[in-house]
């Protein structure tokens, strides 16, 4: 139960830290922290929630991370229904403080997105289904690739949570203009539920190809590195 509330409160932070930076402050003209900060928040929430819960859960704080890591070895497939709803149910109570509080301006509206995922339309430079796919498969493949290498027992010990942090700063970089970066389940739901519509109708998406660039990761990086070395 420690570890399945260690897992709700860190995907609550990602969600609230990562999404609120979005929805909250990337656009405030003259003073916003635009695209290059939102990037930021992301790394950070992971970055300090890491090091807040980490040694109770191992700071997984997204379904995907959850399934790499088991299919790397790392993890126990018993565990992950546990932390799997422990991740969504975090990221729904985290997009729905992130909701009341940006629901005191009279100038919210869900119209503007919520900082959910998408893809055409939806995607903040119009690409097309499969640049989404292929961008949320290979950015998740790659934050799992260091993850497992941050995180191997023959890595430098306590500097992992940096190099994740940073990880998904540079994955956020690269992807806001394709699908608003997901490469995390949870993260994706929470917005969608509040969207509703177009968001709940390309979820799918946000679920299956982080998933499978997990599963390709873990399955790789066992091959390179065995964590039993």
């Amino acid at each position: 139960m420690k570890k399945l509330l260690a897992e709700f409160i860190g995907t609550f932070w990602l969600v609230l830290g990562g999404c609120g930076s979005a929805v909250l402050a990337a656009g405030i003209p003259e003073l916003g922290i635009g695209f290059a900060g939102v990037a930021a928040a992301f790394g950070l929430t992971v970055l300090t929630g890491a090091y807040a819960v980490g040694h109770i859960s191992g700071a997984h704080f997204n379904p995907a991370v959850s399934i790499g890591l088991w299919m790397g070895g790392r993890f126990n497939g018993k565990e992950l229904p546990g932390y799997i709803i422990a991740q969504v149910l975090g990221g729904i109570a985290g997009a729905g403080i992130l909701y009341v509080i940006a629901s005191g301006n009279d100038g919210f509206s869900l119209a503007d997105g919520f900082a959910a995922n998408g893809y055409g339309e939806h995607s903040p430079m119009g690409y097309d289904m499969t640049s989404a796919l292929v961008t949320e498969i290979v950015m998740t493949f790659m934050f799992l690739i260091v993850i497992l290498g941050a995180t191997h027992r023959n890595a430098s010990p306590g500097i992992g949570g940096i190099a994740i942090g940073l990880a998904l700063t540079l994955i956020h970089l690269i992807s806001i203009p394709v699908t608003n970066t997901s490469v995390n389940p949870a993260r994706s739901t929470s917005q969608a539920l509040f969207i509703g519509d177009w968001a709940m109708g390309q979820l799918w998406l946000f679920w299956i190809a982080p998933i499978v660039g997990a599963i390709l990761a873990g399955l790789l990086y066992k091959y390179l590195a065995p964590n039993t070395d």
